[in-house]
């Protein structure tokens, strides 16, 4: 059912755009584009595409008038606006056995007790969906409209298990809603929560099968492994991931990648670098992930990170004359990230200490770097600290925010440990270049 219709409304045009010429103006409704109401972000970029536009308009005034606009085609009339669906994004419905967010304690920011599965975000912000709380007329939207793509959390292609893991009886559907929307060459990234004897061994394999069957629309598959907390208490009984047990599923999708490789020339199919972390096992090389579509998930993350430093290794030329840094990582990513800063430390003449961080607050058994908290970080950095300008990978804070999963903002824990907090980009793209700026700052004093 389509939601009920909520105009949008203008927010900011820019000077010298198409809006501005033709009248459009901060606090107008736009009522309907093309005479097709205007739902969100996502009908907005449709319908605004065309290069002959008739805009209707309500003033603030409640006067209505139509506007008509002549422009090249997919050309940018420069409006921004509040989008209410956007801002108001579709609840999940589930109560998925593994979700992390019912493992949280309490006190921590409130946006991360939201739980959000709205294929707008999937599109626009990257988010992954179940699809568990889409209607038909949902699916033949995201057709419509050429959503794509759009990332989804598949799990298991069992019905019966989906909805048994997902625990909401519509989540046996994902098979046709993906079918739906790849033969209408919907691009789908898809994402596997693997949780140890639930939807492992076998029903992975028949998982990622199922999922190649649906090539190229679905071109990619990424396997995590279940993150546990220590606030589990009362909720579904999960093991974790250990050296033994992800030495099996590197060697069970090893095969499925060989087999599909022969097919397609892809491995199709890639495991979060934590597998291989706590397998104690070499990464695949860098070509294995091609165009790492599935970075935020961890899936090469650590080979991304070390071509980046290598690449600015050859790039930058400078002297640091020891100008001493510290870097806060956590457990799983220490070892990497130690080589990393040795081969900085002799090329650039600096220091760099990096101190691994130990997860405390979420419990030992999560050891990457972007579930850290200011908590941990103050209480175990503070004695180990190297020079007064800590580096943070950006992945630890809310997205455009200065601010830790825990709530505390990171200009107050840079004056309780009394340095200078630098967030790097989590990929490593720009780590070397914010201490060469750092650097210069130091010699111009």
């Amino acid at each position: 059912m389509r939601p009920q219709k909520k105009n949008i409304v203008v927010t900011y045009v820019a000077k010298n755009s198409i809006a501005e010429k033709y009248g459009i103006e901060p606090n107008d409704e736009i009522l309907a584009i093309n005479g097709t109401d205007v739902l969100d972000t996502i009908e907005y970029r449709y319908l605004t595409a065309d290069s002959k536009l008739n805009i209707k308009i309500k003033k603030p005034s409640g006067d209505i008038k139509e506007i008509l606009i002549k422009k090249r085609p997919y050309e940018d009339i420069g409006i921004e606006f509040d989008d209410p669906y956007i801002n108001n994004p579709r609840r999940c419905s589930n109560k998925c056995i593994f979700c992390f967010i019912d493992q949280l304690p309490k006190g921590m920011r409130d946006t991360l007790y939201f739980k959000d599965d709205d294929s707008r975000l999937s599109f626009l912000q990257g988010n992954f969906i179940t699809l568990t709380n889409m209607s038909d007329e949902d699916i033949e939207r995201i057709i419509k409209f050429k959503i794509s793509p759009i990332n989804v959390s598949v799990h298991t292609t069992n019905p019966n298990l989906r909805v048994k893991m997902l625990n909401n009886k519509r989540a046996g559907k994902v098979l046709e809603y993906l079918k739906k929307l790849t033969d209408a060459s919907i691009k789908v990234n898809c994402q596997i929560v693997l949780c140890p004897d639930i939807n492992d061994g076998k029903e992975l394999e028949r998982t990622i099968y199922d999922l190649f069957s649906m090539y190229p629309n679905i071109s990619n598959v990424a396997v995590v492994p279940v993150g546990i907390t220590k606030y589990r208490e009362g909720l579904y009984p999960l093991k974790s991931f250990d050296k033994e047990t992800s030495k099996q599923v590197i060697r069970q999708v090893e095969k499925i990648q060989q087999d599909i490789s022969q097919s397609i020339g892809s491995p199709f199919v890639r495991l979060a670098d934590e597998f291989y972390i706590m397998a104690e096992e070499k990464l695949p090389e860098y070509e294995h992930y091609e165009d790492f579509e599935q970075l935020e998930d961890g899936i090469g993350m650590i080979r991304f990170f070390e071509k980046c430093i290598e690449d600015d290794l050859e790039y930058f030329d400078f002297d640091g004359k020891g100008l001493k840094f510290t870097i806060a990582t956590g457990v799983s990513s220490y070892e990497f990230i130690k080589d990393m800063a040795e081969k900085i430390n002799n090329k650039f003449n600096v220091d760099i200490r990096v101190v691994p961080i130990i997860n405390n607050f979420f419990g030992e058994k999560i050891t990457v770097t972007g579930l850290l908290t200011s908590k941990d970080i103050y209480e175990q950095i503070k004695d180990k600290l190297n020079g007064n300008i800590l580096l943070l990978s950006s992945n630890m804070f809310k997205a455009d925010e200065d601010v830790f999963l825990d709530d505390v903002h990171m200009l107050d824990l840079s004056n309780s440990l009394g340095v200078k907090i630098v967030k790097c980009k989590y990929t490593g793209e720009d780590l070397i270049e914010n201490i060469e700026r750092e650097v210069i700052k130091w010699q111009s004093r």
